[in-house]
């Protein structure tokens, strides 16, 4: 049985990524610290260890396990947090995904998925949808540091042979997706209008952003497990730009709400408007999003619904 190891796979993305490994027939490992993952999002069928990948015991974990394949969806995720905290949003992207290249690299992995950000790597748009051939000019850490890994990822493909695919998400939503964090829009605003209070919305609402359920994220990292493709770079977005002011609207309206919103200042290091091409992932993985926002929205609603 194949072996694949998930970093992050206590989280909200990596969680659903190990459901459909293990749905289909995968052995699967989970490294997690627990500090944003939560133990409830544990598959039951797949092996835990909470450690951080910053932790020198990461390698005797992949020593002991010898995984055939690495998902790395570990990551410092906040915008906000890595602007007041540049340092240590480095020493969780940069330093620790450079642990696991190394014991990787030390062990033969055949292959490492890795989770990007096609939200927070290129920058703001010279044109929209954005494809895999623009620019890259982060205005966070947080984009620079998910960037500077996908450089090391060439490297090592270069000079070790560690094949890798880099998946750069654009903003994904759904069920388990953290309320009280700063990086999940639709589920701060689902998580305030089902406990009636006023959500807020930073900036005017006019920012643009391309939302993508969780589940179809799951399915591009399987695809990209799966296959051998020509390009090692994807954007897994589904193409059309939603407004925040608008995303607030079809929010209210499914969740009966009649509650206004409060405005606050814009968040630094955020694009204006995003949304992304991915004819490369159709047309080397295979993969385009199956769920359309409003569809995903009402599944994700339901699922709040079973915790209030």
């Amino acid at each position: 049985m194949t072996k694949v190891l998930v970093t992050g796979g206590a989280g909200f993305i990596g969680s659903h990524i190990v459901d459909l490994l293990i749905e289909k027939n995968y052995d699967v490992i989970v490294i997690d610290d627990l500090s944003t993952g939560k133990r409830e999002n544990l598959n039951s069928n797949a092996k835990f260890y909470e450690v951080n990948i910053c932790d020198p015991y990461l390698r005797e974990v992949l020593g002991k396990e010898g995984p055939d394949y690495v998902v790395h969806q570990a990551a410092q995720v906040s915008v906000r947090n890595s602007l007041s905290d540049p340092r240590f949003d480095a020493h969780v992207n940069i330093t620790g995904s450079l642990s696991l290249l190394e014991s990787c690299r030390d062990l033969c992995v055949e292959k490492i998925i890795y989770a990007s950000s096609g939200g927070a790597i290129y920058g703001e748009p010279q044109h929209l949808p954005v494809d895999e051939k623009h620019q890259i000019m982060p205005l966070s850490p947080y984009g620079a540091s998910k960037y500077a890994v996908e450089n090391y990822l060439h490297i090592y493909k270069k000079n070790f042979d560690l094949d890798y695919v880099s998946l750069r998400y654009s903003n994904v939503y759904g069920p388990r997706q953290d309320p009280f964090g700063e990086a999940g829009v639709i589920a701060i605003f689902i998580n305030k209008f089902l406990n009636n209070q006023k959500p807020t919305i930073n900036g005017d609402g006019g920012q643009t952003r391309d939302f993508v359920f969780v589940e179809d994220i799951a399915e591009a990292n399987l695809l990209a497990l799966k296959k051998d493709t020509d390009s090692k770079a994807f954007n897994i977005g589904v193409g059309t730009e939603t407004s925040v002011g608008e995303l607030y609207n079809r929010l209210k309206e499914l969740s009966n709400s009649k509650l206004f919103p409060i405005y606050s200042d814009p968040i630094k290091g955020e694009v204006r408007r995003i949304c992304l091409n991915s004819d490369l992932a159709r047309k080397e993985l295979g993969w385009k999003s199956k769920n359309t926002l409003d569809d995903g929205l009402k599944r994700t609603i339901e699922r709040f619904k079973e915790y209030i």
